[in-house]
């Protein structure tokens, strides 16, 4: 009897401590979601709404007034169109370079490796604005500016890729390499043929990174761009707060919203492939 009671507490305080981290992290879950929620909801607000409660976090009735708005003060296909070559760009060229970087460093015998992998960490301590004058007047003198490239190439050349994909190169056994130099693969098929499949959590990983900073990247596309051409998303929607009197900011958040849309799209996709290869390689 006495046994019978001490497992109906232990069971009982197990489901207590399991109900309480799910409370925990439900929590936790609708504290993120709060400013995006508050972000969609005041997107579908109207201006004197807003104005006279402020604080209240539901409409009294739906309003899309404010995208018919966004859409019609910016060239919004143009500017998506923009930013998607700026972002995915900037990504695919990080990752084609920073895994044979990540691989030499990792897995290659050389004098100067620890130095090389010691620069490269340290550049992560440089702020981007010290590189900026130099960077922007060297595209400048070659007539870069408003270009894609302009946009592109300085940042083609990712150390935090090249770390994060070396740590995850440490943990890969040598006698995976061996066994392809022993079949014949040159250095060029390891790199691109046999670890590709063997990293895709840190290559996506890396991925997202590079590519949400750069979505929603707008110092470097505000100096580099002067022309809707070539002008990304986040310029366009800070634009829509300068236009007309007043902050009109049912239509900054409706911007905002259209912002950040395309990115959340592409992190559910990518988390998708990334917990499946997390359970492949696991299993």
């Amino acid at each position: 009897m006495g046994f019978q009671k001490t497992r109906a507490r232990v069971k009982l305080r197990r489901f207590a401590l399991f109900a309480s981290g799910q409370f925990g992290l439900l929590a936790l879950t609708l504290l993120w979601l709060l400013p995006y929620a508050w972000m969609v909801l005041t997107s579908l607000k109207t201006l004197p709404e807003i104005v006279a409660a402020p604080t209240r976090l539901f409409p009294e009735q739906l309003q899309f007034g404010a995208y018919r708005s966004a859409l019609a003060a910016m060239p919004l296909g143009r500017y998506l169109l923009n930013s998607t070559i700026t972002a995915l760009g900037i990504a695919l060229l990080q990752l084609l370079l920073a895994l044979p970087a990540a691989y030499a460093l990792g897995k290659l015998r050389f004098r100067g490796r620890s130095l090389a992998f010691g620069l490269i960490v340290a550049t992560l301590l440089v702020p981007a604005q010290l590189r900026f004058v130099p960077i922007f007047s060297l595209l400048a003198e070659l007539g870069l500016t408003n270009t894609y490239s302009a946009l592109i190439l300085p940042f083609a050349v990712s150390a935090l890729g090249s770390f994060l994909l070396r740590q995850a190169l440490l943990s890969l056994p040598d006698s995976i390499i061996e066994a392809a130099r022993l079949d014949g693969a040159s250095e060029f098929a390891i790199v691109f043929r046999l670890l590709p499949p063997l990293l895709v959590p840190s290559l996506v990983s890396v991925f997202l990174f590079s590519f949400v900073y750069h979505w929603n990247d707008y110092f470097w596309p505000l100096v580099m761009t002067t022309d809707d051409r070539v002008r990304t998303l986040p310029l366009g929607v800070a634009l829509l707060r300068e236009q007309g009197t007043g902050a009109r900011w049912h239509i900054v958040m409706a911007g905002n919203v259209l912002l950040s849309a395309p990115v959340l799209l592409v992190f559910a996709f990518a988390q998708r492939a990334l917990l499946r290869a997390v359970a492949a390689s696991t299993s």
